[in-house]
């Protein structure tokens, strides 16, 4: 059995954590910590009955691995005191993320105080990184919009199809992305019937777009990227705008994602075919409903031949594949075990 941490559990990220563990065959919880200590379902009251009650960070103990949900600033000091205890820790916030330090500062508008940390750090894209993360004792855990961009481009950046320095993309995300604590872009009265375009460029997790997928190819990759809040509570969708370089269609495009992602148990193509003679053409693209409250990602395309357009549609949970999951699942590699492992659940429906 793995035994686990988790430090910063009344947030969103933190709970989300907690309540996929709490199925986890393989997982022992050692503690659970916040600064307030008190009963879980005080902040969760999805966790009501389950009987546990929060320590403070100061009272942690060792265990195999830590979870971090913390503020930035926090974060990279509290991860040198558990990897020195021996732990291995996932880092679900930003502090590991970049590999660039005068990006990372100028990015995050303060002076990284660990930054060998950040060196020594694997950025936890399994798809991309597996063998890596199977080795490490700090993950950097992608950003949610990161996490849905990167899986949808990385195939056409791969096999160079695309120009990439025009990669634009619309992020929609839903309002757990904010956090737990109060603030008013997801405040009900100015959300709902609402959609709020923020940080319309150089939003930070553009940043990790570029890293990552300028690691496929010998190109410059600009990713030109506008997040939105949309009305929901979670999940992301990315809408990817790709110029072709090469002769391509629909079809082609949906065998060569298929075969990208054929050994990777929480991705797939949405390959479902166009209709005929309709005029309302959904059905072969990804519903965001489909993945809520699980790890998956789907990736639905198309190709529109008069303009040389590629769209992608890459759907998956901010809390899920895009944070707190997908976390367990580079827990579950960097211990041995299958990635699926506690995490097949699939989404309500309706």
């Amino acid at each position: 059995m793995i035994t686990v941490g988790i430090v910063g559990v009344t947030g969103y990220m933190g709970g989300e954590v907690l309540r996929i563990l709490l199925q986890h065959p393989q997982v022992t919880l050692a503690w659970v910590s916040s600064r307030s200590g008190g009963r879980i379902d005080e902040f969760h009251p999805n966790l009501y009955g389950c009987d546990i009650r929060l320590i403070t960070p100061d009272l942690a103990t060792p265990c195999d691995v830590v979870f971090l949900a913390l503020p930035t600033e926090v974060t990279m000091k509290e991860t040198s005191r558990f990897l020195n205890m021996g732990c291995k820790v996932i880092d679900l916030g930003a502090a590991f993320r970049l590999r660039d330090r005068s990006t990372w500062e100028d990015v995050y508008q303060q002076s990284h105080s660990n930054w060998a940390l950040a060196e020594q750090a694997v950025y936890g894209i399994n798809e991309i990184h597996k063998a890596r993360i199977a080795e490490a004792s700090l993950i950097a855990n992608p950003g949610c919009f990161s996490s849905a961009v990167i899986l949808a481009l990385a195939p056409l950046v791969e096999q160079g199809l695309v120009d990439n320095e025009k990669l634009v993309v619309t992020g929609m995300s839903g309002t757990a992305g904010v956090g737990a604590e109060l603030s008013r872009a997801a405040h009900h009265p100015e959300i709902a019937n609402n959609l709020l375009a923020y940080n319309v460029v150089a939003h930070r997790h553009s940043f990790e777009m570029e890293q990552e997928l300028s690691q496929l190819t010998d190109n410059n990759v600009s990713v030109h990227f506008t997040p939105v809040y949309a009305p929901i509570v979670r999940g992301i969708l990315a809408v990817c705008h790709a110029f072709p370089i090469k002769a391509v269609n629909r079809e082609q495009l949906l065998d060569l994602y298929c075969a990208f992602y054929r050994n990777e148990p929480f991705v797939d193509a949405y390959d479902l075919p166009k209709e005929v003679n309709v005029s309302w053409q959904y059905k072969p693209y990804p519903w965001l409903s489909s993945v809520a409250g699980t790890n998956y990602c789907y990736i639905g395309l198309d190709y529109d031949p008069k303009r040389n357009r590629i769209v992608l549609l890459s759907v998956l949970d901010s809390l899920g594949k895009g944070g707190a999951q997908v976390g367990i699942e580079n827990m579950n590699i960097m211990f041995g075990l299958e990635r699926t492992t506690g995490l097949l659940g699939r989404a309500l429906h309706p």
